[in-house]
C-alpha cells in the first residue's frame, strides 16, 4: 500500500480509536493505573525552541546564539528518545518539532517518524509537521518535496518555493492541514513583496511660504488682449 495513503488512513482513524488506545488494558496496564502524563522537560524544550524563533518584525535570528541552543536541545531530545522517555502524543510532537530544526537529513527523517507516532497517540498538531518533515528530508537529500511546505533562498536571493513534485494532490494535503499548492505559491509572492515606503509626514515646524506673485501676461503691441 502506498505510504501516504496508509498515513491518511491512520489520520482518518484517529478520532475513532485514539481515546480507546489511551484507556487501561488488562494486558498492558494494571487495573487502576494512571495514564502516562506529558513530559514537562520535553514541553520546556519545545517552548524554548519556539521562543528562539519569535522575533520582532524587521529583525533576524542571531544564529550564533540560537544555533548552539538548538544543538543542545536536539542532543537532549535524542537522549530522551533513546531511553524510551517519550510516552504521550504531546511528547512525540514536542520532540519532533525540536528535531525539525536539526541539520542532518537523519534529524528530519526521525522527526517525521516521531510525528507518525504522535498522530497515532492522538496529537493532531503533528499533522502539518509530518508533511513538513518529509519535505525537509527530501529537500536535504536533493529530491523534490511533495507537499510544498519548504521555501529557501539561494545566495541571498528571494525566497522561493522549493521544487515540488506533482505526486501529492491538494486533496491529500488537506488531512495534513497543509495549504493548497496555489496558496503556497501565493505565500512565496507575499514573502518577497517589498513594503511600500510611507509618505514623509509634514514638518509641523516648517514655516508656510507664500507663493511669489505671477506677473500678468501683456499682449504684444497691436494684439488685443483676450
Amino acid at each position: 500500500m502506498n505510504y501516504l495513503v496508509l498515513l491518511v488512513a491512520i489520520l482518518s482513524m484517529v478520532p475513532r480509536w485514539a481515546a480507546a488506545a489511551d484507556s487501561p488494558s488488562p494486558a498492558v496496564q494494571p487495573a487502576g493505573s494512571l495514564a502516562p502524563t506529558d513530559s514537562q522537560e520535553l514541553a520546556r524544550l519545545y517552548a524554548e525552541d519556539q521562543s528562539d524563533r519569535k522575533i520582532a518584525d524587521g529583525q533576524a535570528i542571531d544564529w550564533k546564539v540560537v544555533g548552539p541552543r538548538d544543538e543542545a536541545r536536539q542532543a537532549r531530545v535524542k537522549e530522551l528518545y533513546r531511553s524510551d522517555q517519550l510516552r504521550t502524543g504531546a511528547d512525540y510532537y514536542h520532540a519532533a518539532m525540536v528535531l525539525q530544526h536539526g541539520q542532518a537529513p537523519e534529524d528530519f527523517l526521525l522527526c517525521h517518524e516521531l510525528c507518525i507516532a504522535a498522530i497515532i497517540k492522538g496529537s493532531q498538531d503533528a499533522r502539518w509537521l509530518a508533511a513538513a518533515s518529509e519535505d525537509r528530508f527530501l529537500m536535504n537529500i536533493g529530491r523534490p518535496q511533495r507537499f510544498g511546505t519548504q521555501f529557501r533562498s539561494m545566495g541571498g536571493g528571494p525566497m522561493e518555493l522549493y521544487q515540488t513534485d506533482d505526486g501529492v494532490t491538494d486533496g491529500l494535503r488537506k488531512p495534513f492541514w497543509v495549504p493548497t499548492l496555489a496558496e503556497a505559491r501565493s505565500r512565496e509572492a507575499s514573502m518577497n513583496k517589498k513594503p511600500e515606503k510611507p509618505s514623509p509626514a509634514p514638518d509641523p515646524t516648517a514655516k508656510a511660504t507664500t507663493p511669489a506673485p505671477v506677473a500678468p501676461v501683456v499682449p504684444p503691441p497691436g494684439v488685443a488682449g483676450r
